[in-house]
């Protein structure tokens, strides 16, 4: 409130004390009110201090008067006594009808009349001028911080019709300051421009079009200047510190210019690293382990505080939430060296309350709590938290989840946990069509929902259409189908696939069938898996130019010289063990996964094989931006019982999917046009055949996408890959493995994932099927 206002507050309210000082005793018969256009009477007898039957004195006059001006209602507030009876007379301040904006580009309106809510400046709420004040120089405050110096925000308020006001920001942005020099006095170990590099800050350069890092910011000069002090404190400079900063500007508020003063000190070695406290509570051995800085290291601030807090991380996961580890140096500076000590204060031990959920409006509580691991009424466990964090935000139910931990009011050894969740839309009716450069158009009709009814149970009916594979599948997915997690999938399935169009063989197969299988936990991250499927699939249009060992394999099941095709019917038993550690499963950055499956048809039908698979990835962050990954897959398959194997379950390699740079499938055993000892002469083409042993690897770098940092739907990679396919008789030889290296992105787009990748094969064959490019989307990969 300004001074004006509140000298205008004190002349009403002592002119008003007078008329009350002047009012005689009296019973109240009857109470009156006048002046009132929106505010209620009921209102306004309900902060009165005084009713009808009561004494009317000048004290309660006084009161009266004082009550209704705290409402913040009224600008006017009159008390008269006619004939006993108590007329109050006041005028309202003005309803706010209407806020608008003008000139702004840099902020959207909405986010604009979100910060003037917050204040109590919204339609329909009381006008307070000084409130405007307020928020006029706020706003303004706001594109300085953008570099915007010429900016200006003018306010009006218009009287309208019924006591209400509409109010008009009128706002001119300006132009952007921009940061012409950035100097940096007093550094004599390292480069000016050694220093600026590590800055968000930059001077006018040909990407600042795009990172708008020419455009000062108070924000970002903090920010930076911590930088620069860690950047010498991680080199050692241990008495570094930054003595004064100067930002100064053009008179026509162009151009900035940044003068930071530094003063480097020298370079301090570690003479020597103690514990000390109360290291009773967690084994000193364990604790040792997690100092990361050793004596004679150069002394390195980022290492000093991975210690501490690596330390208090041990600590919570055994109960101790506010733990206490401080490194307290000893500084030699004759000799330029540090001593640290780090002592431990582990705290009282607690326990977990009760876990508070907010935020979900469609999932079940229970479906949030089963993803615990930490329990109520039990130790708090930092760890536990982390990894309940971290599950919740692989059910893909929520993009945003965000848990807190605030002591019980009262006690010193309770805490409750606050969950808040943000859920996303987790069902999703899709009619439309992918694309990819094998299949072409591919149409597709896709009814999903993640989420059933709150249930975390995933539902699904897919149909996709392409010129290789169709399919038709309903599937049902019960993550625990026992509250001890064991997840349940059921499904039914109709493919077909031409395999002319990607073999170069001339058959066509059809499959349906139905199965489950049953996913158990063992541990956190590892899970044992069985199931049986029912399947029956048809070959058909097995023309006299495929390979003979095609037509062999159908004239062995049914029998007929002349065979075109045949129909096989099995039952096939699976088992396999998932080792899952990766922190995403979108864009992991560390961790890795591990698969092994087996596969085998029962005996007494048609098909009589078994298949085995394995798979391991792993992945390495490197920095914040850069993670390695390396994958590894093989696999074995044969048949048994004196059946011949099913050729169209041999392994391919080739594809957006496998090797890169190579056609789908295209890879491995063929065989060659006019070759009669594997196919007929008449063939005209190479028909590739596949093999029952599988070698594939690959290395891969992935980043982010130059000028869209931080996005988390797209992702850059560098890979090598190599693979291949090999028939029962012929050996594994790593010299015979085909290889690529290129470049590959993958964006989460709404339309569905779309992956492109650029290869260059190298060491292929001249019966090998390459393509530079390739992509693919609107399917999973």
């Amino acid at each position: 409130m300004t001074l004006r206002s509140k000298l205008a507050l004190f002349v009403s309210l002592l002119i008003l004390s007078i008329v009350a000082f002047a009012m005689e005793p009296f019973v109240i018969k009857d109470i009156k009110i006048e002046g009132l256009q929106r505010t209620e009477p009921g209102t306004v007898f309900n902060y009165l201090p005084v009713q009808v039957g009561d004494t009317m004195t000048e004290d309660k006059s006084s009161e009266a008067i004082k009550s209704l001006y705290r409402t913040g209602f009224f600008k006017d507030v009159r008390i008269e006594a006619d004939q006993n009876i108590l007329l109050i007379t006041v005028q309202e301040r003005p309803s706010i009808a209407d806020i608008q904006f003008s000139g702004n580009k840099m902020f959207q309106t909405d986010k604009l009349k979100e910060s003037l809510k917050s204040v109590g400046l919204v339609e329909g709420q009381i006008y307070d001028k000084t409130k405007l004040e307020f928020m006029e120089q706020e706003i303004k405050k706001q594109y300085l911080s953008l570099g915007k110096y010429t900016a200006s925000v003018k306010t009006t308020t218009s009287p309208l019709e019924r006591n209400r006001v509409a109010i008009r920001f009128d706002i001119e942005e300006g132009i952007i300051s921009r940061i012409k020099e950035i100097n940096i006095v007093g550094n004599q170990v390292y480069q000016k421009l050694d220093l600026v590099s590590q800055f968000q800050l930059q001077t006018t350069n040909w990407l600042s079009w795009w990172y708008k890092d020419d455009q000062y910011s108070k924000q970002k000069l903090t920010a930076d200047l911590e930088t620069l002090k860690s950047f010498y404190m991680n080199r050692g400079y241990l008495e570094f510190s930054i003595d004064s900063t100067q930002v100064s500007i053009t008179p026509d508020k162009e151009d900035v210019f940044i003068t930071i003063n530094i003063s480097e000190g020298s370079k301090y070695k570690v003479s020597d690293v103690k514990l000390a406290g109360d290291l009773l509570q967690v084994p000193e051995n364990e604790l040792q382990k997690l100092i990361r800085i050793k004596k004679d290291d150069i002394f390195n601030r980022e290492k000093v505080t991975e210690t501490t807090k690596a330390m208090n991380n041990r600590l919570g996961n055994d109960g101790f939430a506010f733990s206490n580890v401080n490194a307290i140096p000893d500084i030699n500076k004759d000799e330029h060296t540090a001593s640290f000590t780090f002592f431990v204060d582990p705290g009282r031990k607690v326990y977990v309350r009760r876990i508070d959920i907010e935020g979900n409006t469609r999932t079940r509580d229970e479906v949030i709590r089963r993803e615990f691991r930490q329990v109520e009424s039990g130790w708090y466990a930092a760890d536990k938290i982390e990894r309940s964090k971290e599950r919740l935000r692989r059910t893909q139910f929520f993009s945003d989840t965000n848990i807190e931990t605030p002591a019980v009011p009262g006690t010193t050894d309770q805490v409750d946990l606050k969950v808040k969740v943000t859920e996303r839309n987790t069902g999703s009716i899709m009619f439309g069509a992918g694309l990819s450069n094998q299949e072409g158009v591919i149409g597709s009709f896709n009814v999903t929902q993640a989420n059933f009814l709150g249930t975390g149970d995933r539902v699904s009916a897919q149909v996709n259409t392409g010129r290789i594979n169709r399919t038709y599948a309903l599937s049902m997915t019960q993550p625990f189908f026992t509250p001890e997690g064991v997840a349940l999938t059921y499904d039914v399935y109709r493919r077909d696939m031409n395999a002319s169009r990607i073999t170069f063989a001339t058959y066509d197969t059809s499959s349906f069938g139905a199965g489950f299988r049953f996913s158990v936990p063992f541990t956190e991250r590892n899970a044992f898996s069985y199931g049986l499927t029912l399947d029956n699939t048809e070959v058909q249009n097995l023309s006299d130019i495929a390979p003979q060992r095609f037509i062999k394999y159908c004239k062995s099941v049914t029998g007929d010289l002349n065979a075109t095709g045949c129909s096989m019917n099995s039952l096939t038993a699976s088992v396999g063990w998932t080792e899952d550690s990766r922190d995403d499963i979108l864009f992991p950055k560390k961790g890795g996964l591990r698969r092994v499956n087996a596969e085998v048809s029962t005996p007494g039908l048609d098909i009589q094989m078994y298949k085995l698979t394995f798979q391991e990835s792993v992945y390495k962050e490197i920095t914040n931006d850069l993670t390695f990954m390396i994958n590894g897959q093989a696999g074995y398959a044969n048949s048994y019982g004196g059946k011949e194997f099913p050729f169209f379950k041999n392994f391919y390699v080739g594809g957006v999917n496998s090797l890169r740079g190579y056609r789908i499938s295209a890879v491995g055993p063929v065989c060659p046009a006019g070759d009669e000892t594997c196919g007929s002469v008449n063939q005209g083409r190479d028909m590739f055949l596949g093999g029952t042993k599988q070698l594939v690897g690959s290395a891969e770098l992935f980043m982010p996408i130059p000028f869209l940092k931080n996005n988390n739907q797209f992702r850059l990679s560098a890979f090598i890959d190599a693979g291949n396919v090999y028939e029962e008789s012929e050996p594994i030889k790593l010299s015979s493995l085909r290889y690529s290296a290129g470049l590959g992105v993958m964006w989460i787009s709404p339309f569905g994932p779309l992956k492109l990748v650029i290869a260059q094969p190298f060491n292929d064959k001249p019966t090998d099927r390459t393509e530079v490019f390739q992509f693919q989307m609107g399917q999973q990969f």
